[in-house]
């Protein structure tokens, strides 16, 4: 071995010593432990409302909604300043009959009062979704997400669009519509019409 080689050797396996220093500091998302670490990691997502009562249109969004997140929460508010048609509880039933009727498995119905963003805190939710008909809704919602994320930069809005068919529905659309007899089976899903029909 050549001088110059005696000379390289100690600098060259100081190097693969450092380097695999290094690596060993590295985060690498295929190795057994840390992908246990990112698979933990939950997004857990709050679709907010009255639903009084549910439509077709929520539902969509319910349902396009679960495919995002890992875990959907249907937050149901409880408004004192409104008379709902429907009680809480009788919502509550609704909606989770529903989402069993079409097979969301990661989806939850749970009430709340008070600011949606600490509701969110509570359980632990980092993502507020929302739903737009038309442009008309989307000032609204824009001033909205920007106030919680002041209130909370831990939260994002996630905004949805209804499909065509039910950008014009809506809950007291639906309410009025039957009040005065008509047929709401296009607005709403099957046990919701069978509730209005008992109700009204």
């Amino acid at each position: 071995m050549s001088k110059r080689d005696n000379y390289l050797m100690p600098a060259r396996e100081d190097y693969l010593i450092e380097k695999k220093k290094r690596n060993s500091r590295l985060f690498h998302p295929f190795k057994k432990e840390n992908k246990e670490l990112i698979l933990k990691k939950e997004n857990i997502g709050i679709y907010p409302g009255s639903f009084d009562p549910l439509t077709n249109g929520h539902l969509d969004l319910i349902t396009r909604s679960s495919k995002v997140v890992d875990e959907l929460i249907v937050g149901i508010l409880i408004n004192p300043n409104k008379q709902p048609l429907f009680s809480l509880e009788q919502r509550i039933e609704m909606i989770e009959e529903t989402i069993n009727t079409v097979g969301l498995t990661n989806v939850k119905v749970i009430s709340f009062q008070g600011l949606l963003v600490n509701f969110a805190k509570e359980i632990n939710a980092n993502i507020l979704i929302r739903g737009l008909r038309a442009i008309t809704d989307f000032e609204y919602e824009l001033q909205m997400a920007h106030t919680n994320f002041q209130l909370n930069p831990n939260i994002e809005t996630l905004f949805l669009t209804t499909k065509t068919e039910f950008s014009y529905i809506s809950s007291s659309m639906v309410k009025e519509i039957a009040n005065l007899n008509g047929d709401v089976s296009k607005f709403v899903p099957e046990n919701i019409e069978k509730r209005l029909r008992a109700k009204l």
